[in-house]
Order: C-alpha cells, then structure tokens, then sequence
C-alpha cells in the first residue's frame, strides 16, 4: 500500500520534540494565486480543511535518536505535496536555520512535483530549494532524504537526489516522470528498487526499518574528527614475505585470501553503505559507505578483488567528497587487478571516472589512510590510495601494471611472466624501500 501517512504522524514517530519553526511568510494576495487558476483559492482552503496545515509541507526541529535534526515533512494530502511559492519559502527558512543552528536535515518527502495552478512561479522554487540545499552543504550540514509515495517531479529532482545519503520507502514510486504524464515502458525504473538497482538511491527501507536507519545515519554524518584512520590489522596467517614478485602476485590471487569484507567486518563495530555513482551505475566490486570504530565515524570506500567499473571509481569519489566536506577521515582499501578495460567501460567513461577519484583525494582536507590488502594493479589501484598513508599487508604487491600484460606489451612469451615480475618490483618489501608504501603490516 502507498504510504499517505500524515506529515506530522510520521514526524512524531521518528523525532522526539519536535517543534514546528515559527517563518512568517504571508499568503498571495491574489485568491487564486500568482498566475490567477480559476478555483486555485478553494482548493487550498479545502486542502487546508483536510490536513489541518497551510501548505504542502511540515517543517521544524526534533530530535531523531540521539541526534538534534530539522524536519521537512512532505503532506501529500495537501494538494499531491505539490511545491508552490510557499513552500519553497518554508523549505529556504528550514535550511537557513540548520545553516545557523549547525544541524543535519532530514527531508520525508512524499511529492507529486511543482503546483500547476502557480505555473512557472512555482518550477522556480526549485532553483529557491536548490540555493538553500547549496549553501547548507557549503556550510558543512549534512542532508538525508527518505523517499515515500510518491516522489516525483521537482522534489525528486531537488531534495532527493540532491541528499547526501538518499534512502527509499520499498514500493514507492520514485523518477522525475510521475505516471500520469511520461510515457509506457519499464514501470519498475520508476520504483525505489529500480532506482537502487541504477545507482540514485543508496538503500531502500521496509517502514519499520526507516527510524533505525535514521538514528545510524545521523549519528554517522554529525561526527567529524581530526585524527587519521588507524591502519587495520592484517588478516590472514602468513608472516612472512614473498621471496619473489612472482610469489607475490600469487599470494595475492589466492582465492583464500580474506577480502575486503572480511577486513570491514572487522575493522568497524557497525556500518552503513552508500551505493551507486548517481550517474546510473552500480559497482558490486567496490563497497562504500561510513563507519563506526571505537566512538568515532571514519568513511571507507574499497575495491573487492575484482576489476573496478567507472561506477565503483564515481562512487568512491562520491564518497571522498562526502567525507571531505563533513570533516570525516577516511580508509580506502586496494585490491584490484586493475581498472575494467573493456568496451562499456570506455563508454562509461573509464578514464575520466580514474580522473575523478585522483582529484576528489588531491582536493581532500581530511586524514586518508590506505591498506593495500591484494592485488595492487596500475593506475586503477593507485587511484583508490593515499599518498603518503599507504601500507600493505604480505599477501599484497603493486604495480604499474600486471605481469602478463607487461609480457603483452613487451612481446614477451608467457613463460617469461614470472621473471617480469621480478623485474617490475612489486613485492610489499620492494614498494616499502621504493618509498611508495610506508610500511608492511603483518598478521
């Protein structure tokens, strides 16, 4: 069933104390509003009869968890939750007092889009909406949107994708289209699943799971430190060192060898993904997302063993930038043979994507630790590392690129492989003397 839940019943079952903020904004003059709809004045005083509020949106302070936070609520029983000239005026006041009071937002947001009857008065408080958002993130604030039914047009558009994290309600109907106007075709594209699946939301929530998630989030986002991610443990049993660059590579494919799962399970006491590159791209291979080790929150983004997708280096970046602008160190975790190389990938933007992720950490302020835990291949590894903070465990090597394909390029036959990667110097205790990792962690 769509969830039509009153604005302020779903306030007071996620927020303690919540009071509404007091904006002095006067109604249009004109009873039927800016540009004169025949009816438009009824209308908003029956809606106004029906829900009890004076526009389309709640918005106000409580307290979510442990978490001190500013509420917009979406009523859609107020004319589709549509967004008119006032309500961009209420949503421009509730982020000007997050701005000044240094708290996080949250957006319940349940919109059919921009108010038809204001015409295009109301599609330019998309812009309002977008300054308000723009200047709160300049700011440091940290913004959460929780997509209901339906989420569409403008506030989709605005408040939605334009969310730090960005969770979704299962069986809400989420896409800038709303179903009555776009065109026959995929309708699960146009659902918080379909939009988890291409990349736009970061997870997709049954009801009753929405107020944990909301506590996790928040106490995650409104935690910035100064101190560097501490080095994780090396896992696995070897002690010693690979005698040769071709014991190391092997070392590094084991399929026993514990991955970046492992690592993140044990590193952290709890954690939260974010997923997808909001550009329509899901890597599976590189898991990112905000932790908590020992009271304090340290972002992570790591590569899984497997060639990195444009998706995975987007959403890294992401990530990065994230942390960056919330004063959140971060630990990245290297292991890939490389970046994908083939044609999608090209397509999707391969370089460009390695482009981003090198700039987002040149760009960032915040502490960056790196473990190379595996396979440490060409610029598709570098990119994900720290310079300066990178170490490796026994079962990692790097390189400038893997041994069989220096083989390719040199016109080698493969059976000369293992001797390339002597010569290429890719052993942990190669890259500590080449003064490109600062130390070896042992297990």
């Amino acid at each position: 069933m769509p969830d039509r839940k009153p604005a302020r019943d779903l306030i007071g079952e996620l927020a303690r104390g919540f009071a509404e903020l007091a904006v002095d904004i006067p109604d249009d003059p004109a009873p039927d509003g800016p540009i004169d709809w025949d009816g438009y004045g009824d209308a908003r005083a029956a809606a106004a009869a029906r829900t009890g509020e004076r526009d389309s949106v709640v918005c106000g302070t409580g307290r979510v968890g442990d978490t001190d936070a500013v509420l917009i609520g979406f009523e859609f029983g107020f004319l589709g939750g549509s967004i008119g000239e006032r309500t961009g005026l209420l949503v421009e006041a509730a982020f000007r007092h997050a701005v000044s009071a240094r708290l996080p937002v949250v957006s319940l947001i349940a919109t059919g889009g921009s108010r038809m009857q204001e015409g295009i008065m109301a599609l330019s408080q998309l812009h309002r909406m977008t300054r308000a958002s723009v200047s709160a993130r300049a700011a440091g604030v940290p913004q959460l949107a929780l997509l209901r039914d339906p989420t569409t047009g403008g506030g989709w558009a605005t408040l939605g994708c334009g969310a730090d994290v960005t969770l979704a309600l299962s069986g809400a109907q989420v896409g800038f289209a709303g179903s009555r106007v776009r065109r026959e075709g995929d309708a699960y594209a146009y659902t918080a699943a379909g939009q988890f699946d291409t990349g736009h939301v970061d997870r997709v929530l049954e009801p009753d799971e929405v107020p944990g998630a909301l506590h996790r989030w928040l106490a995650l986002l409104t935690s910035a430190t100064t101190e560097p991610p501490e080095v994780p443990d090396a896992l696995g049993r070897r002690r010693e060192l690979p005698e040769t660059g071709w014991d190391a590579v092997r070392r590094a494919r084991a399929p026993e060898r514990v991955r970046a799962g492992g690592y993140l399970d044990a590193y952290f006491d709890w954690r939260e993904d974010i997923s997808g590159d909001r550009c329509g791209g899901v890597d599976d291979g590189v898991r990112c997302g905000f932790g908590r080790r020992d009271g304090r929150t340290i972002g992570y983004a790591a590569q899984c063993g497997t060639a990195t997708t444009p998706a995975g280096y987007r959403t890294a970046a992401r990530l990065v930038r994230l942390a960056d602008r919330l004063g959140i160190p971060v630990l990245t975790l290297v292991d890939t043979p490389g970046a994908a190389n083939d044609d999608a990938a090209e397509r999707a933007g391969a370089g460009a994507s390695i482009a981003e992720l090198f700039q987002a950490i040149a760009a960032s302020r915040v502490p960056m630790t790196t473990l190379v835990i595996g396979e440490g291949g060409s610029g598709g590894a570098l990119a994900f590392a720290a310079p300066g903070r990178t170490w490796i465990t026994a079962d990692g090597y790097a390189s400038v690129i893997g041994p069989e394909a220096a083989a390719a390029i040199l016109k080698r036959d493969r059976n000369q492989v293992p001797a390339i990667a002597g010569q290429l110097r890719l052993r942990p205790q190669d890259l500590v003397e080449l003064g490109v990792a600062e130390g070896i962690v042992l297990s």
